[in-house]
């Protein structure tokens, strides 16, 4: 039986995954959950789980639910609970589905401890890849992606070795904006960049599917979870989410994993690895597929994609301040606080006055986390 912590079980991610676990009695328990203020939701679960900890990271949610739970479920507060949850003896498997910067430091808790990570937080990556990968390797456990497009990836590498990896190729459906002009974004709404043609995501990240952010996170993702140069890794469009990555070999064959869009299949692997489940999903028609379209990305129109490369060429702390700018900027424009145009332009100007620290430790990577927070906020005007 293998005993799982879900950091962010009230998310998107978070409730597919419990799903998944739901369906294998006999193969996966919950030891323990977490969620930042949704205490109707997590109530339920608790009581439908029965984890024996559970975490609140929001003071006055933590204050209401206090109490209230059953006596099987101590309930737990703030970033001491994270990291007991984390780092508890029984576990053994630590899913961080956790939204931005927030899962980084749980996520280095558990590898100290550790712990296997199935990773649905690209952001942990992005903000400090060469940190954590170097734990990863220090403490001999295993970082299993649970993105689509990595989950993809890790399975087409298994045709060849990593020396011979020509080129991965990461897909895209191009968003809900793939066929307007550039000059049609200028008056996107938030109800329309929430309208994801292919996916269910939480919020955030469904806007950086809008942008074409999520691309470029990935990028950076890739590079550190895979050890390829950032150069072999390219962004395809393809409309269908049907074909999530691919990986081309030095003699020109290419593999793709193909499946439909639809993210249990990913936290099934990444819960079992490397064992496969029956059942996940239902069976995938190929028949029902005319024909798979690819093209590539408009980069004038989806800029963010090349903010990857910029980063990673810099290195140190850069990509950090790339994702700390766009989490702000994504969260203005879901207050409608900042145009949907101005999130990329935004950033760009963040990363413009960005000063790198070249080899940081962790509170080097949290203080420009914050200063480019404070930042983005003064560029977009927005008072704190």
């Amino acid at each position: 039986m293998k005993k799982v912590t879900l950091l962010g079980s009230t998310g998107s991610i978070g409730k597919q995954t419990l799903e998944v676990i739901e369906r294998f009695p006999e193969e996966l328990s919950v030891f323990a959950l977490s969620a930042h203020s949704n205490i109707e939701l997590l109530s339920e679960q608790v009581a439908r789980f029965k984890p024996k900890l559970a975490v609140l990271t929001d003071q006055k949610s933590y204050e209401a639910l206090k109490g209230k739970v059953s006596q099987a479920t101590q309930l737990l507060f703030g970033a001491d609970g994270l990291k007991q949850v984390v780092s508890a003896p029984e576990v053994n498997l630590v899913v961080d589905a956790l939204v931005g910067a927030a899962g980084l430091s749980p996520c280095l808790q558990a590898i100290q401890a550790g712990k296997d990570i199935a990773l649905a937080n690209k952001e942990v990556l992005v903000m400090a890849g060469q940190l954590v990968t170097q734990k990863v390797k220090e403490k001999n456990v295993r970082l299993i992606p649970i993105d689509s497009e990595h989950s993809g990836m890790l399975q087409c590498l298994s045709a060849g070795k990593l020396s011979e990896v020509a080129r991965l190729i990461i897909t895209a459906s191009g968003g809900p904006f793939l066929n307007t002009p550039l000059e049609g974004l200028q008056k996107v709404t938030v109800q329309q960049a929430l309208n994801h043609p292919t996916w269910r995501m939480g919020k955030k990240i469904t806007i950086d599917s809008a942008t074409l952010m999520n691309k470029a996170l990935e990028i950076i993702e890739a590079h550190w979870l895979f050890g390829i140069e950032p150069e072999k890794i390219k962004v395809l469009i393809h409309p269908q989410s049907i074909i999530h990555s691919l990986v081309e070999f030095i003699d020109g064959s290419i593999v793709a994993q193909l499946a439909p869009p639809d993210m249990r299949l990913p936290i099934e692997y990444a819960l079992f690895y490397p064992k496969r489940m029956p059942k996940v999903i239902n069976n995938f028609a190929l028949s029902s597929v005319d024909k798979l379209i690819f093209r590539e990305p408009d980069l004038a129109k989806f800029k963010a994609i090349t903010f990857a490369y910029q980063v990673l060429k810099r290195g140190g702390t850069a990509p950090a301040v790339l994702n700390a700018a766009n989490e702000v900027a994504v969260n203005l424009f879901l207050q409608e606080k900042l145009s949907f145009i101005r999130i990329t332009e935004v950033i760009e100007e963040v990363l413009s006055r960005q000063g790198v620290e070249p080899n940081p430790n962790l509170d080097d990577i949290l203080e420009k986390d914050s200063w480019a927070r404070e930042k983005t906020l003064e560029i977009a005007g927005v008072k704190i």
